[in-house]
C-alpha cells in the first residue's frame, strides 16, 4: 500500500461536505479490491460512510480506526514535492485515511485484524458518525481516531458552546437617534463585556477560549437599526453549567442569548511512551460512543489544515503507519 499515491488520489477527489459520494464510492472500491468485506452505511441522500473490516471469522474487530471523508471548501487539487504532499485533505483528514488503510494492511499480514471507518459531515455536524454510533459492532473496544495532531497522541479534546447573542429595537430616522432605539448599540456593549470577561482555565489543557465569528444587523447607515446579531464560539476546558451562567449575567437583559450547540470537552486515553498534546479543537469522537474508548492520533498539523496551503509532510504520513500499528498492537496486547 503506496500512502502517497494514495493520499493524491484521494485529495483529486473532490469531497466538501455533503459532496462525499464519490470519495465514498472510490474508498468502498479500493477496500473490497484489497479483500475487506465493506459496507457502505446509508447517512443522508446519496451520502454514505464506509465500514469495512478483515475477513477474520464471524466476529468484529475490537479495534477500529476511523476519520472522516469529507473536507471545508474551497476544493484544491493535489501537488507534491520532495517533503509533501499539498491540497484540500491532504492532512485533514485524506492523508490519514491512507495512513490507516496501510497500517490495517500491514496489521492484518501480521494476523492481526482492526477495522476501518470512514464518515461524512465532520466538518459541519458529525451526520456521519451520529449514523454510525447506531451500527456500531458490539465486539469493538476501541476507536483510534485519526485528526491532525503531528502524531501525538491527545490527552484532551476541547469542547465546543456556540452561543448566538441577538439584540432588537426600533427603527428611525438617523437625524433623530432619540426618536429609536439602536439594536447594534445593545450588542456592541454586551460583546465588549463577554469579551473582557474571565473565562475557566485547567493547568494541562490551558484555557477556555472565545471568538467572536460572525456579526450582524442594520438596515442602513441612515437608518437607527432595528436588529443585530452575534455568533460566537466558545472552546471548553471543562463541563459548561457555571460558563453558561456567567454568559448570560454578563450579556444582560438588552439582548437574548442561546446556545444552539455544545460538543463536550473530552479527557483521552494515552499510550506510554508517545509524546502528547492538547487538540484545541473538536473531533467526532463525542458521537462515537458505542465504538468503545477513544484515542485520537494523526498526521500533519492542524495549523494548516482548512487553509490554502494545506499540505502533509511524507515523512509524518509514514510514521504514522508504524504508530497506528503500534498503537493497535498495545491496546490488543
Amino acid at each position: 500500500m503506496d500512502a502517497v499515491t494514495l493520499t493524491r488520489q484521494l485529495v483529486n477527489i473532490e469531497s466538501i461536505t455533503g459532496n462525499e459520494a464519490a470519495v465514498g464510492n472510490y474508498l468502498y472500491g479500493e477496500l473490497c479490491r484489497l479483500g475487506y468485506q465493506t459496507t457502505k452505511m446509508p447517512v443522508e441522500g446519496d451520502r454514505f460512510n464506509v465500514y469495512a473490516a478483515p475477513d477474520a471469522g464471524s466476529r468484529a474487530p475490537e479495534v477500529t480506526l476511523s476519520t472522516h471523508m469529507d473536507t471545508v471548501p474551497p476544493f484544491i487539487p493535489s501537488s507534491e514535492d520532495a517533503g509533501r504532499i499539498y491540497g484540500r485533505g491532504s492532512c485533514d483528514a485524506k492523508g490519514i485515511i491512507a495512513a490507516q488503510i496501510a497500517a490495517a494492511q500491514r496489521l492484518r499480514q501480521q494476523g492481526i485484524y482492526v477495522g476501518l471507518l470512514f464518515v461524512v459531515g465532520e466538518e459541519r455536524d458529525s451526520l456521519g458518525a451520529k449514523v454510525a454510533n447506531e451500527h456500531a459492532p458490539s465486539e469493538c473496544r476501541f476507536l483510534i481516531n485519526g485528526e491532525p495532531t503531528e502524531n501525538r497522541i491527545a490527552l484532551a479534546s476541547k469542547g465546543t458552546l456556540r452561543v448566538e447573542v441577538t439584540a432588537t429595537g426600533r427603527m428611525a430616522h438617523s437625524a433623530y437617534p432619540e426618536l429609536g432605539d439602536s439594536a447594534i448599540d445593545k450588542l456592541i456593549a454586551a460583546l465588549a463585556r463577554l469579551r473582557t470577561t474571565p473565562l475557566p482555565s485547567d493547568p494541562e489543557v490551558g484555557p477556555c477560549t472565545l471568538n467572536i465569528g460572525l456579526i450582524e444587523g442594520g438596515r442602513a447607515p441612515n437608518v437607527i437599526p432595528d436588529y443585530a446579531h452575534a455568533d460566537l464560539l466558545y472552546r471548553l476546558v471543562g463541563p459548561t453549567d457555571d460558563l453558561r451562567r456567567q454568559i448570560l449575567a454578563t450579556a444582560g437583559d438588552q439582548v437574548q442569548v442561546t446556545f444552539p450547540l455544545e460538543i463536550p470537552f473530552l479527557r483521552l486515553r494515552t499510550i506510554d511512551g508517545l509524546p502528547t498534546m492538547t487538540a484545541a479543537f473538536t473531533t467526532d469522537i463525542p458521537q462515537l460512543t458505542n465504538w468503545g474508548e477513544p484515542l485520537l492520533i494523526g498526521p500533519g498539523s492542524i495549523h494548516v489544515a482548512h487553509t490554502d496551503g494545506e499540505y502533509i509532510e511524507k515523512q509524518q504520513l509514514a510514521e504514522a503507519i508504524d504508530l497506528y500499528c503500534r498503537v493497535a498492537k498495545q491496546l490488543l496486547g
